[in-house]
C-alpha cells in the first residue's frame, strides 16, 4: 500500500474539501511518486484510461502563462502549441515560475493548482478530447491521481476565475523509443523477409537518434530526449540531465533527494580513491553520532552562530517533548571534541588524525538545487590534532592538494586554490582554505571544497590539551576538512550537454556499454564474440556491460546509454564479426564530434583504455580552456562589473580590508539588480537571453589565489582608493 506524505495528505485533502463544496464526484488513486507522463502511466496501470499530460508555458514576448492539459499522444511541440495558443512564441516556464504561481513542484503540474493561482494568472488550456468524459490529474501531488469528468474539470477551473480554453491537438506521428520513459520497443522480426533491409535501416534511424535528431517534437511523452537547451533554460536543462539520467529520484521532503544507484556509484569511486590517499597520510576513519546536545553545540559562540540558521532540531519522542532539545549534526566539531579532549592526554597521542564518512543536515533556505545545495547531503570530514601549528599547517595543504586531485583528476574539472578571506572562513576557525571551480553556461563560481586551520580555538573551548616532553600542559592545534556530494553537481554543470549526462572515465559506473546489432539467424555469433570482448575489456581493468536485451532496438540503445553518459559504446555487428573489429563511438565532444573509430579485437586491450584516458584529458582541456576564457583580469570596479556581467569570474587588485570586502559586495548587488530588471524588460520584448538563468546576486570574493600574478608598486584596490596588497578571485557565486 502506497503511504502518502503529509504534506501530499494535506494538499488532497484541500483538493476533497473543494471537490465537495462543488459536489464533484471523483475517483482517487494512489501510487508512487511520477515525475513525467509515462511514468505516470505505468504507475496508474490500466485503471484510468485516460490521463492528462501537463506542460507548463510561457509566452513570448508577452510573458503569458499557460498550464497545457492534453492527452498522451497530443503533439504538443512549441511551434504548433504557439499557434494554438495565437502567441508569438512559447516555451517552458521556469519550475521556480511554477511554483510561485500555481504552488507545484516539478512533476505535480495541474489545472486544480488554479487553487493556489490567487491573481489568476495562469491560463487553463485543455485538449478538447477532454471536454467531456473522465480524465486523470494530479491532485496538487505527484503521490495520487484524481479522475474527475471533463465538465467538472472545467466547472473547477471556472470557480476560481482563471481563463479557460479549449483547443484541438492533432495527435503526435509515431515515433522510435528513444530512452527510458519510453515502452519498450519491439524487438526487431527477423523471420520477416525484409529483415535485412528492416535491420539496416533500423540501425542507421538508431544512429540517428543517438545524435538527438533535431526531427523529434517536443513534448511527445515517447523518450528520454532533454527538452530543454543548456543555455536556454539551465535549471530545467539540470534538472532533466540528473533525472532522465537516472542520477536522482525527487523525495516528498523539499530539499532532499534519492541517490540513485548511477549517481551513488560516482560517490563511491570518489570515495574509494580519496580514503585511500588520507590512508596513507596515517588518517584513520571512525564514526560519531548524528544527534549533538544543544549544550555542546553552543559551547563554541562564534562556531553556533555560524550556522544556527541551518540547524534541524529534534524536540518531540514520540507524544512526548524530550527535555533538551537535541541538534542534527551539520558539522562533527562540537561532537566530536569531547571525545578528544578524553583520549588526547600526553605528546604520544599526538597526531591524532580521524575521518568519518557520513551524512549531515543543512536547513538550507535558498532554492535547494539537487547535490550543490540541498538539506541532507553525503560528504566526508576529517577532524585532526597536533602538537604544533607547523604540522597543521602542513596537513592543510596536503588535503587541498587532494581536492585539487578529485576534482582535476577524477572529475575533469579545474579548478583555483587559494585562501578565504577572513570574512568568507570558516565560523570559528584561524583560517580557510578552499579550491573553486567556474559553472560556464551561468557565469558562477562554486566552493568546491575547503580544508580549515582551526587553530587552538576549539582547543580552549573543549579543553583538549597534553603533556608535552617537558611535562607542560598545552593546547593542540586542530585541523577540519570536507568533500561533499556537491562533486557530482559540479561535474554534471561543467561537462554535459544537450543530449544529457556526459562522465569522465575515471568515476563512470560503466565506462563502456557493449551494444550487439544481430538479426535472428546470427544472434548467437554476435552474443558470443559480444562476451569475448567484453572478458578482454574486463581483464584489461575497463568497467564494461553488454546490453543484450532482445525488446530493445539498437538505435534506443543508443540514445539510453548516451544519455546515462557512458564514456565509450563499442556496436558489433555482421561486418565487424566478419572483419574481427569492433565499432567504438565516443561520448565526449558534440554531436558533430561523434566519429566511429574501428578496432581491431587483437587490439581492444590496449586502444580502449587510451581511448577512455584521452577522453578523460580531453573533458579536462575543455573545460580548464573554458575556464580560462571566463576569467578576466580587470583593475578597477567598471570593468569588473562588466566582466561580471558577461559571465565571467574576475581575478582584481584587492586592500585587504573587510569593509572593502563588504562594499564590493553590496555594488555589486545592487549593480545585479539593475540587470537583473533590464534582462526582465528584454525577456518581455521578446529577446532571448545567453541563459535560462538571469545573473542575480551579489559577486563576493571566492578566495586569494596561492599563485599570485605580480602586484606592481602602487596599484589601487578595485573598490577603493586604497594600494592593493594581493590579487582576489571574485564571482557571483552558488
Amino acid at each position: 500500500m502506497q503511504r502518502w506524505s503529509g504534506m501530499s495528505e494535506a494538499k488532497i485533502a484541500a483538493v476533497q474539501a473543494k471537490f465537495a463544496e462543488l459536489g464533484i464526484s471523483f475517483e482517487l488513486h494512489k501510487h508512487a511518486a511520477v515525475m513525467n507522463a509515462q511514468a505516470h502511466a505505468e504507475a496508474i496501470g490500466d485503471k484510468v484510461p485516460r490521463l492528462a499530460k501537463n506542460l507548463f508555458v510561457k509566452a513570448k514576448p508577452s510573458g503569458e502563462l499557460f498550464l497545457i492539459v492534453a492527452r498522451h499522444n497530443a503533439d504538443t511541440n512549441f511551434n504548433k502549441t504557439a499557434k494554438l495558443l495565437g502567441v508569438k512564441e512559447c516555451r517552458m516556464a521556469d519550475a521556480k515560475v511554477m511554483e510561485d504561481k500555481l504552488g507545484v513542484a516539478p512533476g505535480s503540474a495541474t489545472p486544480l493548482a488554479v487553487m493556489n493561482d490567487a491573481n489568476h494568472e495562469v491560463t487553463i488550456v485543455i485538449d478538447k478530447e477532454f471536454e467531456t468524459g473522465p480524465v486523470g490529474v494530479h491532485p496538487l501531488t505527484n503521490e495520487a491521481t484524481v479522475v474527475v469528468s471533463g465538465e467538472d474539470l472545467k466547472k473547477f477551473v471556472e470557480s476560481y476565475g482563471n481563463k479557460l480554453k479549449y483547443v484541438e491537438f492533432e495527435t503526435a506521428a509515431p515515433k522510435a523509443a528513444a530512452g527510458g520513459s519510453a515502452k519498450p520497443a519491439a524487438a526487431p522480426k527477423a523471420e520477416s523477409k525484409e529483415a535485412p533491409k528492416k535491420q539496416k535501416q533500423e540501425k542507421k534511424e538508431g544512429k540517428k537518434e543517438a545524435k538527438g535528431d533535431k526531427k523529434e517534437e517536443e513534448g511527445t511523452g515517447t523518450r528520454l530526449a532533454i527538452e530543454y537547451k543548456k543555455t536556454e533554460n539551465f535549471p530545467m536543462w539540470y534538472q532533466q540531465v540528473i533525472t532522465r539520467s537516472e542520477m536522482i529520484e525527487f523525495y516528498d521532503i523539499s530539499g532532499c533527494y534519492i541517490l540513485r544507484p548511477w549517481s551513488y556509484s560516482i560517490w563511491e569511486h570518489i570515495q574509494s580513491w580519496f580514503d585511500a590517499q588520507i590512508k596513507k597520510l596515517g588518517v584513520r576513519n571512525a564514526y560519531f553520532p548524528l544527534f549533538v546536545s544543544q549544550r555542546a553545540l553552543q559551547t563554541e559562540k562564534d562556531h553556533v552562530e555560524g550556522f544556527a540558521p541551518e540547524v534541524a532540531w529534534v524536540t518531540r519522542s514520540g507524544k512526548s517533548d524530550l527535555e533538551e532539545p537535541i541538534a542534527v549534526r551539520p558539522t562533527s566539531e562540537t561532537i566530536m571534541y569531547p571525545a578528544f579532549a578524553k583520549w588526547i592526554r600526553g605528546h604520544r597521542d599526538l597526531p591524532l588524525r580521524l575521518n568519518q564518512w557520513s551524512n549531515v543536515v543543512r536547513w538550507e533556505f535558498k532554492k535547494p538545487t539537487p547535490f550543490l545545495r540541498s538539506r541532507e547531503f553525503l560528504w566526508q570530514e576529517g577532524h585532526t590534532a597536533f602538537a604544533t601549528k607547523e604540522e597543521a599547517d602542513k596537513e592543510v595543504l596536503e588535503i587541498l592538494e587532494l581536492y585539487r586531485r578529485v576534482y582535476e583528476e577524477l572529475l575533469a574539472v579545474p579548478v583555483v586554490k587559494g585562501m578565504k578571506t577572513e570574512n568568507e572562513k570558516f565560523a570559528g576557525g584561524l583560517y580557510t582554505t578552499s579550491i573553486e571551480a567556474y559553472i560556464p553556461v551561468v557565469g558562477r563560481g562554486i566552493q568546491a571544497a575547503t580544508s580549515h586551520c582551526l587553530g587552538q580555538n576549539f582547543a580552549k573551548m573543549f579543553n583538549i590539551s597534553f603533556e608535552d616532553e617537558k611535562g607542560e600542559r598545552r593546547l593542540v592545534w586542530q585541523n577540519s576538512w570536507g568533500l561533499t556530494t556537491r562533486t557530482i553537481g559540479v561535474m554534471v554543470m561543467v561537462h554535459s550537454d544537450d543530449i544529457g549526462l556526459v562522465l569522465p572515465p575515471r568515476v563512470a559506473p560503466i565506462q563502456v556499454i557493449i551494444v550487439p546489432i544481430w538479426k535472428k539467424d546470427n544472434r548467437a555469433q554476435i552474443r558470443e564474440r559480444c562476451e569475448a570482448v567484453k572478458k578482454i575489456l574486463v581483464d584489461a581493468g575497463v568497467r564494461v556491460e553488454l546490453d543484450d536485451r532482445e525488446n530493445y532496438t539498437p538505435g534506443w540503445k543508443y540514445a539510453h546509454w548516451e544519455q546515462k553518459g557512458v564514456p565509450l559504446r563499442i556496436e558489433l555487428g555482421m561486418k565487424d564479426l566478419e572483419n574481427n573489429r569492433v565499432t567504438a563511438v565516443r561520448r565526449d565532444g558534440s554531436k558533430s564530434d561523434k566519429k566511429e573509430t574501428h578496432i581491431s579485437m587483437d587490439d581492444l586491450a590496449r586502444a580502449v583504455p587510451t581511448i577512455l584516458e584521452d577522453i578523460q584529458n580531453s573533458l579536462f582541456q575543455k573545460a580548464k580552456e573554458t575556464f580560462l576564457a571566463h576569467r578576466s583580469v580587470c583593475t578597477t570596479f567598471d570593468d569588473m562589473l562588466k566582466a561580471l556581467d558577461k559571465r565571467n569570474v574576475v581575478l582584481a587588485p584587492w586592500c585587504g580590508r573587510s569593509e572593502c570586502e563588504e562594499d564590493i559586495k553590496k555594488r555589486t548587488g545592487e549593480a545585479a539588480k539593475e540587470l537583473e530588471a533590464k534582462e526582465r524588460e528584454l525577456e518581455e520584448a521578446g529577446v532571448v537571453q545567453e541563459s535560462g538563468e538571469r545573473l542575480t546576486g551579489a559577486a563576493k570574493s571566492l578566495n586569494v589565489p596561492f599563485e599570485q600574478p605580480e602586484l606592481p608598486a602602487g596599484t589601487k584596490c578595485v573598490g577603493c582608493d586604497h594600494n592593493a596588497a594581493k590579487w582576489v578571485l571574485w564571482g557571483r557565486s552558488y
